[in-house]
């Protein structure tokens, strides 16, 4: 500040300790001890004036996700992270697994799911023959995985701090008959959901094994996520195609895709609308993969009725019918039953 910007009183119209002070005012902002202050580049300095921080639409703002993977996630709409699962939480959810299959334990609310090509074997039920188990939000010791706080953490990031359990899955892919009924077609999870918004759901899916292209790993479509939902159907595969694996009938093939390899505790993040799949396992072994579709507890339940998801509500409320004894209920409220709190405050879902 300069000495002429001040705006003082009449030194002669003010008493002698007001003179005094104001001499001694003056003598620190003239005098020649006053060091130079160096100016500091300000962010107008440095930042280009049509600089405009980024808009993120499929995040949300916390500590967790470097700039970097947000970034990765926005434009892909999926993110792996490397060794997130413990070699020792993935044998107990393997153990749990086998001791499903065996029926050891009981389960409230499960599905237990065989391929199309064994699914009328008279075979006892065991890991070699249950390809799938679905909806274990019932089961103590797998449902720990929809809550480990190294999940969740990530979690958090898509749906924020009060997340809901939707729908859970250990997949036992088998070794191909040859019909390459154990591949999945090319879908997205949102077709199954009768509940938005969409960027507020995220599916943690995590490796119990290496997995590549010869034991089927997971194939995206890097940033399909930004599209809309388009109508799903069963494919027609010569071979068969197991019950409810319904697939995008007009998705462009020729579009880039990835083949995540994925190591024993890999966990791989995605959006609904990402279309994905697998193929079939060409080995001689099983792979295993265990997942969790969340959503935050904000979301809401949507009335499928007249929309492309008509065909799955239909099919999933004969499956119903038995379960529930002859009730007609909706798609949204198969979610309703089976929705599990994990983390914050229920809300809506």
């Amino acid at each position: 500040m300069a000495a002429s910007a001040l705006r003082v009183k009449d030194p002669r119209r003010a008493g002698g300790a007001a003179q005094a002070r104001l001499r001694i005012l003056l003598g620190h902002l003239q005098g020649p001890a006053t060091p130079a202050i160096a100016a500091s580049p300000t962010l107008a300095a440095v930042v280009p004036s049509n600089f405009h921080p980024p808009k993120f639409q499929y995040t949300l703002d916390n500590n967790v996700l470097t700039l970097e993977q947000r970034q990765f996630y926005e434009d892909n709409g999926f993110l792996v992270i490397k060794n997130l699962v413990s070699d020792e939480d993935i044998q107990r959810f393997r153990n749990q697994f086998e001791r499903i299959c065996r029926k050891e334990v009981e389960c409230p609310g499960i599905d237990i799911m065989k391929d199309v090509t064994i699914a009328k074997s008279t075979h006892s039920l065991n890991e070699n023959i249950v390809t799938k188990i679905q909806n274990f939000q019932g089961d103590e010791e797998l449902f720990r995985y929809c809550t480990l706080p190294q999940i969740t953490k990530y979690v958090e990031c898509f749906t924020g701090p009060n997340i809901m359990a939707m729908h859970t899955m250990l997949i036992n892919k088998p070794p191909d008959s040859g019909k390459m009924t154990s591949r999945h077609p090319m879908h997205q999870d949102l077709h199954y959901f009768s509940f938005r918004p969409p960027n507020s759901i995220v599916c943690a899916w995590t490796a119990m094994e290496h997995i590549d292209r010869n034991n089927g790993c997971l194939v995206v479509l890097p940033g399909t996520h930004k599209g809309t939902l388009k109508p799903h159907d069963y494919p027609k595969w010569e071979g068969g195609v197991n019950k409810l694996f319904h697939g995008i009938q007009d998705y462009d093939a020729n579009q880039p895709r990835v083949h995540l390899v994925m190591e024993k505790g890999d966990t791989v993040f995605f959006h609904p609308l990402l279309i994905h799949g697998s193929g079939s396992n060409k080995t001689k072994g099983f792979r295993k993969a265990i997942s969790c579709h969340y959503a935050s507890s904000d979301c809401f339940y949507t009335d499928v009725k007249g929309t492309s998801q008509e065909n799955i509500e239909k099919e999933v409320q004969v499956l119903s019918d038995r379960k529930f004894e002859g009730l007609k209920i909706q798609l949204k409220d198969i979610w309703m039953i089976r929705a599990r709190l994990v983390k914050g405050k229920r809300i809506n879902l």
